[in-house]
């Protein structure tokens, strides 16, 4: 069962990307790193800090459509409460790190998804943003 759970974790990633490509204007869509092909966990996106609407908007749209959605778990560490007081060193100003942890969030690629349900996604996606 592995060989196809990934393939359509691949292709039902592909089939977000390819929908949700037109609102790059709005989106950080992910990309995979040169030379990889990876077996998607999930659909990373994020929200440009320069956008008419935050993620928790678009986020509230999703889930009040029954959409599951979860936060990135990582971004800005040393934001995170187990770093407070811990010795360590920064370079730099760190603003991706903060543009993650702030805007960043996934969608599902589980196998079991159809394309009436991707379709209904992308959909949502387009309804939000026509809104703002």
């Amino acid at each position: 069962k592995l060989d196809s759970f990934i393939a359509a974790r691949r292709a039902n990633w592909k089939y977000l990307y390819n929908g949700l490509k037109p609102f790059e204007e709005f989106l950080i869509l992910p990309k995979a790193t040169k030379n990889s092909t990876p077996s998607w966990f999930g659909f990373p996106i994020t929200v440009r800090p320069d956008g008419p609407f935050t993620r928790n908007q678009l986020v509230r749209h999703l889930e009040d459509h029954r959409v599951g959605t979860r936060l990135l778990f990582g971004g800005n560490l040393l934001r995170q409460p187990a770093y407070k007081g811990h010795p360590h060193r920064v370079v730099g100003s760190l603003t991706n790190a903060d543009i993650i942890t702030e805007g960043t969030f996934w969608i599902g690629v589980y196998p079991g998804l159809t394309r009436e349900m991707l379709d209904f996604v992308v959909g949502l996606f387009g309804d939000f943003i026509k809104k703002v």
